[in-house]
């Protein structure tokens, strides 16, 4: 078979479109998550009806049944035991939208599916990565209900370790079809200098863990244990981490009852923020020095995103007193998801080309 000079074969303007709905839709439910979270509102709805469950309420009698079934939660009973009825329905609304929305993005994504596999506009290697990404949005939304599960009995809020799994499978759904997108529009490959690209390797392995502690200090509400900047509450590193009698498998499993996890975690968020920073401020370095212009571009506006994304990250958390500042943390997210997927773009575009075949 002859070869291109290109990293792909060329993929119809509309598969592309079709792409790139997803990848926004996507970014919307990543932060939609994001808000039922910091609101507690991902325990409002009790059961998965994948169909039924279409519907919110639309009567006063069925809105009362759901209250009810929310009264038999353990959030309920040691949280919220004293909600009136219409706070309860601020809480299920995000998560109703929450849901609606996943639902809403299957059918985005399998419909044209279906028209373009007819139509012959999806090649080889894209129909190979697309069945990936449909069993990933598949593994993303059967851990969503084994995130919310882990809430209804016992605990009265969503187990943290899982719901960083749920978040962090979410983000690898993202950029594995942000990748695709790259690959299908044909995106140029930057010549970087091979130093850049090991920097930009070791930055995107720190944001991805970033995205995990992320994800476990949300679960946590770790913020609220150390609402304080640039110590936490007065010391550098908190003294419970220092005792060894803290370091058991109870205080690291039932992690609310206990300070260590919730100091190790935002410890540990801290100190990779700051890694971060480091390593985005010394690629900057390089690039301005010996990079050409799209590398100078490119690595400028992810050091602007880096920059606020620590600011946003420093303000939230010496806000968070007594609860968990909404807009804050849903303004920190985004960012975060800017600079997943800018770093996702620098790793790709900094890539050497692979010539792909013509006909896969």
């Amino acid at each position: 078979m002859s070869q291109t000079n290109t990293t792909s074969p060329p993929v119809s303007k509309w598969v592309r479109r079709w792409l790139i709905a997803g990848i926004i839709m996507i970014f919307f439910q990543i932060i939609l998550g994001g808000i039922t979270r910091i609101t507690g509102s991902g325990l409002s709805i009790t059961r998965w009806d994948i169909v039924s469950g279409t519907l919110p309420p639309m009567s006063e009698a069925a809105w009362h049944e759901a209250f009810d079934l929310y009264k038999q939660t353990p959030q309920y009973h040691k949280i919220n035991y004293d909600m009136p009825l219409r706070e309860f329905k601020f809480i299920f609304f995000w998560e109703y939208i929450h849901r609606l929305w996943a639902r809403t993005m299957g059918f985005v994504f399998l419909f044209p599916l279906l028209y373009f596999v007819s139509k012959r506009m999806i090649p080889k290697w894209l129909g190979k990565r697309l069945v990936v990404v449909f069993l990933l949005a598949a593994l993303v939304a059967s851990f969503g209900w084994i995130m919310v599960a882990s809430g209804l009995v016992n605990r009265p809020l969503v187990n943290a370790y899982k719901l960083s799994i749920h978040l962090g499978l979410a983000f690898l759904l993202l950029g594995y079809l942000y990748w695709t997108y790259l690959m299908a529009g044909d995106v140029r490959r930057v010549p970087f200098h091979t130093k850049n690209r090991k920097w930009i390797k070791a930055l995107s392995g720190l944001v991805g863990l970033q995205i995990i502690l992320g994800g476990i200090m949300s679960g946590m509400k770790a913020g609220m244990y150390y609402p304080s900047w640039p110590k936490m509450n007065g010391d550098w590193i908190p003294d419970v981490l220092t005792h060894t009698a803290q370091w058991t498998a109870e205080h690291i499993i039932q992690y609310d009852a206990y300070r260590l996890m919730p100091a190790l975690i935002q410890f540990l968020h801290r100190g990779t923020g700051y890694l971060i920073f480091v390593a985005v401020v010394s690629l900057l370095i390089i690039t301005l020095r010996s990079g050409n212009a799209t590398e100078k571009l490119s690595v400028t506006l992810l050091f602007m995103l880096v920059f606020l994304q620590l600011l946003l990250g420093i303000y939230t958390v010496i806000n968070c007193l007594g609860e968990i500042p909404l807009w804050l943390g849903v303004m920190h997210q985004i960012t975060a998801i800017l600079v997943f997927l800018l770093t996702f773009y620098l790793l790709y575009s900094s890539k050497p080309m692979k010539i792909i075949p013509k006909g896969g």
